[in-house]
């Protein structure tokens, strides 16, 4: 049903082992780690764009909620006409609430996608590609016979065999005793698997608080007292990280090595973005300040006029293409005669008109 997602993901774990393959041996924990780890890097590089399309969208819904509320509290008794205004400002300012929650929603199926690909190299008899298969899952001997996707059974053979200090990278620590003998070998212990999960554990837990304190720290006041806000801040700061440490014995190593290692990009990807955007907002003020520090007068100095033009205004003549005439450039009436006015020669004084009169 969900093919479409996972052979992608399934192709890119593939890639990145064949690439660390030329450097380390292809049944190395460290080999299948990196993978995972660059199977991150790789699908959060790919969703970057919506990840600052994000954060623009969640910094412009921070702008607009004066506007929002006035509008709240303006039509609170009519909800049709509420939800129109509120329409009508999203489109006047180019706002788009979905791109506030796009990038999460798009990691989701990314992360069912992984999750289900690594769990389906140990399999069960009741399903074919199940992440919690019903019936009884079937040993890793059995398991290497059966390719996953993109993978061949001989890269099955080799992610089983696959260990992380001593624990298998496929293996988890509330995973059945009988499951954990067919490794065979050398068996593993849950406590060597506790070694390396609980680590993994606490680093995701702690890295996913921080993302969350980052991510507060940036709402505005106004956003920050809403009461539905603050909930949710509660959620991301304490319970989202709890909720990985409680869930993590239940989920295989590989899988850990992914939380880690997607808190890790989150928490740098953050920053990244924020001191860009905050750079961007800080030369746009600085811009608009210099704009309108040339547009205004020197101190002291009187707004320039421009004399032509206050002429021209004055005596509302214009030449033949429309153009305002000055004093000197108007015609001249000459008592009544009718005879056209001659020019002034050049260098010579304009007749005073009301000499003329009181003689």
């Amino acid at each position: 049903m969900l093919n479409f997602i996972y052979y992608p993901v399934s192709w890119i774990l593939w890639f990145w082992h064949k690439v660390f393959s030329f450097v380390l041996a292809p049944d190395s924990g460290l080999n299948w780690a990196l993978a995972v780890v660059f199977l991150v890097f790789t699908l959060r590089l790919i969703l970057y764009k919506p990840f600052v399309k994000q954060v623009r969208t969640t910094r412009q819904m921070q702008e607009l909620q004066p506007q929002i509320k006035a509008l709240q509290k303006k039509y609170s008794n009519d909800r049709q006409r509420q939800a129109l205004e509120m329409q009508k400002l999203q489109k006047e300012h180019g706002f788009n609430p979905l791109m506030g929650c796009l990038p999460v929603l798009l990691q989701v199926p990314v992360f069912i996608g992984l999750f289900h690909v690594l769990r389906s190299f140990n399999r069960t008899t009741s399903t074919a590609f199940g992440p919690f298969g019903s019936g009884q899952e079937l040993t890793p001997e059995e398991n290497r016979q059966i390719g996953n996707y993109a993978f061949s059974p001989e890269d099955v053979q080799s992610f089983l065999d696959a260990r992380l200090f001593g624990a298998p990278i496929s293996s988890w620590i509330t995973q059945p005793t009988e499951s954990l003998a067919a490794f065979g070998g050398d068996i593993p212990t849950r406590w060597e698997i506790a070694a390396v999960a609980v680590p993994l554990m606490i680093i995701a837990g702690i890295a996913t608080h921080f993302n969350a304190r980052a991510s507060v720290a940036r709402q505005s006041v106004q956003a920050a007292a809403n009461p539905q806000s603050a909930i949710m801040n509660k959620l991301a700061l304490y319970v989202f990280p709890l909720g990985v440490m409680v869930g993590g014995p239940f989920l295989p190593i590989a899988i850990l090595i992914y939380w880690v290692s997607n808190n890790v990009w989150t928490y740098g990807q953050q920053h990244l973005v924020f001191r860009r955007i905050d750079h961007e907002e800080e030369q746009k003020r600085e811009a608009a300040l210099a704009r309108r520090s040339e547009n205004a007068p020197k101190p002291g100095a009187k707004p320039k006029r421009d004399k032509k033009k206050g002429a021209a205004a004055a005596t509302g003549s214009t030449d033949d293409s429309g153009v305002s005439l000055g004093k000197s450039d108007a015609p001249e009436s000459t008592g009544g005669s009718g005879s056209a006015p001659t020019a002034p020669k050049p260098g010579s004084r304009p007749k005073n008109s009301k000499r003329k009169r009181q003689k």
